[in-house]
């Protein structure tokens, strides 16, 4: 059954999601949308309002387009990190300390996030924040966010955090402290435009740079060196 959690600080709830799968090819939670919006289009056109149903319409194919959730070939191999969002790399870094990749998704990218590689969900934590545009570098610290930390298979541990953006007002969840995902699956979703940022431990080369445009559970951001 679906539930609810929050974490202690949070000012508001992030929804669970315990079915995470895809339906005629569309994230579940988008099916609301869709079916109201398409009910109103129907309704307008039967009333002979084209104006309102050209606007209705131009929605649905919005929604339908925003809440798609196609299946992704996910890359096998030891000591990959693959990409958790669709969207353009807005930061590629790395140091002697670990590196960072931020990922930005605008309105028109899939939606739905995948989780970097296989491993155990070991701490999720909620932060209610503000909504500024999520390209900017200060929202990975200001904007409403929730952050996993994932612990692979290999001992690697990552943290990947689902960031709201200028438009969405919604950080879905699908997995709970505790989960064991594999490299690709679905973990979560933002509605409306976002951001989700990376941070690798040290010994990762990365695959990306800024500019380029990810594949959710596809893309390879980065590899083990030892692995290369």
């Amino acid at each position: 059954m679906p539930g609810l959690f929050s974490f202690p600080g949070s000012a508001s709830i992030v929804p669970m999601i315990t079915n995470p799968h895809t339906r005629y090819g569309f994230a579940n939670e988008g099916w609301p949308f869709i079916l109201a919006t398409a009910a109103l289009l129907l309704l307008t056109l039967l009333l002979g309002w084209c104006v309102m149903g050209a606007l209705l319409l131009l929605a649905l194919l919005f929604l339908l387009n925003f809440f798609r959730d196609p299946e992704r070939a996910t890359p096998n191999g030891e000591g990959l990190i693959i990409a958790p969002a669709d969207g353009r790399v807005i930061r590629a870094t790395s140091d002697d300390n670990g590196a960072r990749v931020d990922i930005f998704m605008n309105v028109f990218n899939v939606h739905v996030n995948r989780a970097p590689m296989s491993g155990r969900i070991t701490a999720m934590r909620y932060f209610s924040g503000r909504f500024v545009n999520a390209s900017l570098d200060h929202a990975s610290e200001e904007n409403e966010r929730n952050r996993f930390t994932l612990a692979g298979d290999d001992g690697t541990v990552i943290h990947f955090t689902q960031i709201a953006g200028l438009v969405a007002r919604r950080i879905v969840s699908y997995v709970a402290v505790g989960d064991r995902v594999t490299a690709g699956a679905r973990i979560g979703m933002i509605r409306f435009g976002s951001r989700v940022d990376c941070e690798l431990p040290a010994g990762y080369t990365l695959c990306v740079r800024e500019g380029d445009k990810t594949v959710a559970g596809e893309t390879v951001l980065a590899r083990k060196e030892e692995a290369s």
